[in-house]
């Protein structure tokens, strides 16, 4: 007798219906009538994993094996800094590229300001709420040499925003003031630049003031790890004042002095990789990304990734805004040509074809979308959970990528099991008809910050009743959504007990009400007090307090070891020997 061979199958790690039905030659309503034999309901669209695949399968009469899948090749920050670490070590092919130079210090103590002055222009005076919001990179030039500045955010909220631009550059530039010292975000920095060895110069900043003590900022810098180089160490310094163009010369001879020492190099005749600093959507040119070349020389005309997007170089232009047909390392371009705004850190990189760009980025897309639509039993448990907490369903719009991260960032930090966001939408550009459509349709609030929103979207908003919260300040819309949430959270009252009474007496029994007396074993009977009746050590009923009296006298409250007659008002038939607790409930107040 023959044995009949069992038909074999490779199966991936995530499929869809569909796709597993062709993979089996079976037709999907058999497949979709064995997934819910086995408890699982899943439209043809949906994927499933390949533990319920290779079971169903099994079932049908299939031997099962794991396909084997090649490793993502997705760039990331990390594998771009080793690759860039990797060349320098290398030696070869390598030529001298501009030093990147990022500025960090304490809120307030002048890092905008300096940037100002470097750049001759005034981001200080036209931000909203007093704060940098945005990531940017321009050159300037000094001895015919030139230095890249990344502007990170100096304040707390976008602590992730300005590690990522630590770790993108080359020298750091910490700015102390010398009227106020080494602050608790300065010694955070510092921690930082020490554990990550990155080079550092000091700016001492705002000594024209009268309460400037230079010495006190160098002892405090020393207490910290930071020995700077008059006091023995290794770390150059600078005294200035950005404010009156003081000591700008000086600051930028170190920075030309320490790129000299660390001769920073990059490998120019390579298909360029780089970093996206930030991104936004312009309604005349489309997409438009702000990138930092790292290595490599990035040329017009050329196919391209970012992230999930794609597409071809139409235009570069430098920092200044003119066009550039070709960007070397080191250097800052706005990039115009990818299908859609990327991420703030996702890789450039150069793809042999717009097909290659397209069909590499659609696999990493899928391999995304592939873990977002499994349908497993831990992501069952996971909505089941979910379903407990109350939500606040949110569409978010922000001018540019940067200001949507430090939204999200500081909004993760609120805690709670009853009450949470869900962003229903995130996007850059202004609040169009499609956000009022998608607001409409799930309930949500559309929130945006520096963004516009369309004539059509606010009448259409006004006509489906969504509302639209728009801001020029983070701080105010991260409140307007605190305040949201914790309106959300459900009452909860706190109780207060005054005392126990006995019942020995029943005087009156009405409908609604009820007179006895009793003797208060513990605490005191309050008058207009709450009143819980227990029989047998169980609660049979509740009710209030009408009138309290004391040998036959009305009175606010009676006291332990005394009688008294008290009016119950309730449907509770109370009996001798039932006990009656006096208590009060106040509505607590609602925090987050």
């Amino acid at each position: 007798m023959i044995e009949k061979k069992e038909k074999q199958v490779s199966l991936p790690q995530l499929i869809t219906v569909k796709k597993f039905s062709e993979v089996l030659d079976m037709p999907v309503n058999i497949v979709i009538t064995e997934l819910m034999k086995n408890g699982i309901l899943a439209t043809i669209n949906e994927r499933i994993d390949f533990e319920t695949a290779s079971i169903i399968a099994q079932d049908l009469g299939y031997k099962v094996e794991e396909e084997v899948r090649e490793a993502e090749t997705r760039m990331t920050l990390e594998k771009l800094l080793e690759i860039v670490k990797k060349e320098r070590a290398s030696d070869e092919n390598l030529k001298k590229r501009p030093p990147i130079v990022t500025i960090l210090g304490h809120v307030d103590h002048g890092k905008t300001t300096l940037l100002d002055t470097i750049r001759k222009t005034s981001v200080a005076l036209g931000e909203s709420g007093g704060i940098t919001q945005h990531i940017s990179a321009y050159q300037v030039r000094k001895k015919g040499e030139l230095i890249t500045f990344i502007d990170t955010p100096g304040h707390e909220a976008f602590s992730a925003m300005r590690e990522r631009g630590v770790s993108i550059a080359d020298i750091a530039v910490l700015v102390v003031a010398a009227d106020d010292g080494v602050r608790p975000q300065t010694k955070e920095v510092i921690e930082y630049l020490l554990a990550k060895k990155i080079p550092t110069v000091v700016a001492i900043n705002k000594i024209d003031k009268p309460e400037a003590n230079v010495q006190r900022v160098k002892q405090e810098l020393a207490e910290n790890g930071i020995l700077l180089e008059e006091w023995g160490g290794q770390v150059l310094s600078s005294k200035i004042s950005a404010k009156q163009n003081i000591g700008i010369d000086e600051l930028l001879d170190n920075i030309l002095l320490l790129s000299e020492v660390e001769d920073f190099k990059a490998i120019h005749e390579r298909d360029a990789l780089g970093v996206v600093l930030e991104a936004h959507l312009d309604p005349n040119k489309g997409p438009v990304s702000t990138i930092l070349v790292k290595t490599g020389t990035l040329k017009e005309g050329q196919d391209i990734i970012a992230g999930e997007t794609f597409g071809r170089v139409r235009r570069i232009e430098d920092f200044t805004g003119k066009r550039v047909l070709q960007a070397g390392p080191s250097m800052p371009i706005s990039l115009i040509g990818l299908n859609a705004t990327p991420n703030t850190n996702d890789i450039l990189q150069v793809a042999s074809s717009k097909s290659q760009a397209r069909t590499q980025m659609e696999h990493m897309k899928g391999s995304t979308e592939d873990k977002l639509n499994s349908v497993t039993a831990k992501t069952i448990y996971k909505s089941i959970e979910n379903e407990k907490t109350i939500k606040l369903n949110v569409i978010l719009k922000s001018d540019v990528q940067g200001s949507l991260e430090a939204i999200q960032q500081i909004l993760s930090e609120i805690k709670s099991d009853e009450v949470a966001i869900d962003y229903v939408s995130l996007g850059i550009g202004n609040i169009t008809e499609s956000d009022i459509r998608f607001g409409s349709s799930s309930n949500s609030v559309v929130f945006g910050f520096n963004v516009e929103t369309t004539p059509v979207a606010k009448r259409m908003a006004e006509a489906s009743k969504v509302e639209i919260k728009t801001y020029k300040i983070i701080y105010e819309l991260v409140e307007d959504i605190k305040a949201r949430l914790t309106a959300l959270l459900p009452e909860e009252y706190e109780r207060t007990e005054f005392g126990k009474l006995k019942v020995l007496a029943v005087f009156k029994t009405g409908k609604k009400d009820m007179i006895v007396g009793g003797k208060i074993l513990s605490g005191k009977i309050v008058n207009d007090s709450l009143i819980e009746v227990v029989r047998e050590d169980r609660v049979i009923g509740k009710g209030k307090l009408g009138n309290l009296q004391e040998n036959k006298v009305n009175v606010d409250e009676c006291a332990k070891n005394k009688e008294c007659g008290i009016t119950f008002l309730g449907e509770t038939k109370i009996k001798e020997d039932d006990i009656l607790t006096s208590y009060k409930e106040e509505l607590k107040k609602k925090t987050l």
